[in-house]
């Protein structure tokens, strides 16, 4: 492929990525409307919410499977068009049933497409130093599209109806479906195999059900009797899927694909980023909006200034990656998010949005690009043959369930610390000490989180990292 084709090929897997990530938060602002429009209790609301996630998160291992099986341009395109089709029928939904079928069929086009995506940018930039390069942009796609799909619920809300909202998704989709036949490389296939199908039903069980119990907790109590029952039984299901994998031929997942330390600790920095983006985008929104009496269009344009922090640092951070590793640029980010999240730990129910509000705004958003960007370079890099795809779906699972799993704990959090001085004030002092702590908590996570990948990697082991990288530093394409 010459040089232009290769960045006409990245763009097009780059924009699908962008939307699928989009998709998740794209309804985010809007769920009021949403809860009106359909007289929707507040449980529904939550699965609503959680739908997308669950089946995204709940089939990456397979859709991995199956694109280094059956070949990831392929699985590109169906899985593609099955989110486009889904999102058409979502924005068109006449009720909430056809609604919330057409968000987890969403999801399922996502799970597929993605790992896929990945594969194809290995294919596209076959070279370990372009291909570092590429993953530590396609990284910070993630922080992009959740951000993007913020402010893109707020604007269509505001406007005129969230239905709006899923035109952006199906006209990318449509269009990179069009091109792919023409503009990607073919993929070879893995020698066709049983496909693990037990394993497939455990873990995608088992991270559905866990998942719907951690989103239920916040709300019910973590001694519900249905949290407890779906928090048990998806973590039972979870450990029956590892022992199943240690027993088959041919996994769904090796378990040694996750012996790597470095592979390891690259995707806990990738789960914490995630949970800490999440977390940022709940509670301050209900901040702006609950306490300081925003509206839904000031309340997503608020959160500008993060998206243009992000823009600007996936402008730079693949230089970064190439100059001094992926291990210094996630450990660097980790410690400038905690910086980010101490800062929006100053919150008051006073607090001017031009302080600490915006200083934390703008400074989570660079340590996350980087986070996203070092860490998907060291978690998928040096993969086995046939792995590509099973790379992708692991480093996006745990993406996923950053957001399922960080945000029902500091969700909890707050919510004690509220109860606790709900009687000793005001309802929104109460409320905002409650995202306070909260986020202080955060920054405490990522401190630790820092320290922790120091002392794992060593300092040895950053230079051997990616020796192409080393060699080349700060490559141009």
């Amino acid at each position: 492929m010459t040089s232009r084709s290769k960045s006409g090929a990245f763009a097009v897997l780059a924009s699908v990525q962008f939307v699928l990530i989009l998709g998740m938060t794209v309804l985010n602002v809007a769920m009021p409307d949403i809860q009106q429009e359909f007289g929707l209790s507040r449980a529904e609301l939550v699965l609503l919410s959680a739908s997308y996630g669950m089946s995204f998160s709940g089939l990456l291992l397979l859709g991995g499977r199956l694109s280094d099986l059956y070949g990831a341009r392929r699985v590109f395109v169906v899985s593609t068009a099955l989110f486009a089709i889904s999102s058409a029928a979502a924005g068109l939904a006449p009720g909430f049933e056809v609604l919330l079928s057409a968000r987890f069929v969403q999801g399922i086009g996502a799970a597929f497409a993605v790992p896929a995506a990945m594969a194809l940018v290995g294919l596209v930039y076959s070279e370990p130093a372009r291909h570092a390069r590429a993953m530590a942009v396609w990284g910070g796609l993630a922080a992009f599209g959740g951000t993007a799909g913020m402010l893109l619920s707020g604007v269509v809300a505001w406007w005129d109806s969230w239905r709006w909202a899923f035109v952006v998704p199906v006209a990318i989709s449509v269009v990179a479906v069009a091109l792919a036949s023409r503009m990607l490389p073919q993929a070879a296939t893995a020698p066709r195999e049983r496909v693990d199908i037990l394993g497939a039903i455990l873990v995608t069980a088992g991270i559905t059900v866990l998942g719907y119990g951690l989103v239920e907790a916040p709300e019910r109590g973590w001694g519900s009797p249905l949290v407890l029952a779906t928090l048990i039984g998806g973590v039972v299901m979870l450990g029956l899927f590892v022992l199943v994998e240690t027993r088959v031929a041919r996994p769904l997942l090796p378990l040694s694909f996750l012996a790597s330390p470095r592979r390891a600790v690259a995707l806990l920095a990738v789960f914490l980023g995630a949970a800490g983006i999440t977390t940022i985008f709940f509670m301050l929104s209900l901040y702006f909006q609950e306490v300081l009496g925003y509206s839904p269009l000031k309340a997503s344009a608020a959160f500008v200034p993060f998206g243009l922090a992000l823009v600007a640092t996936g402008a730079n951070v693949g230089r970064l990656v190439g100059r001094f590793g992926p291990r210094t640029v996630t450990l660097a980010g980790l410690v400038i998010c905690a910086a980010g999240l101490g800062a929006l730990s100053l919150i008051s129910t006073t607090t001017p949005y031009v302080g600490p509000v915006l200083i934390g705004l703008v400074v989570f958003p660079v340590g996350v690009g980087m986070v996203f960007a070092g860490a998907t370079v060291s978690a998928t890099s040096d993969v086995p043959a046939g792995q590509a795809g099973l790379a992708g779906a692991v480093a996006t699972t745990a993406l996923e369930m950053g957001p399922a799993v960080g945000l029902a704990i500091l969700v909890t959090v707050a919510a004690a610390r509220t109860d606790s001085l709900t009687s000793a004030g005001t309802a929104g002092a109460a409320l905002t000490s409650g995202y306070s702590f909260a986020l202080a908590i955060g920054a405490i996570a990522f401190l630790l989180a820092a320290a922790g990948f120091a002392v794992l990697r060593g300092p040895r082991a950053a230079a051997t990292e990616i020796p192409e990288l080393q060699q080349e530093g700060a490559v141009h394409d």
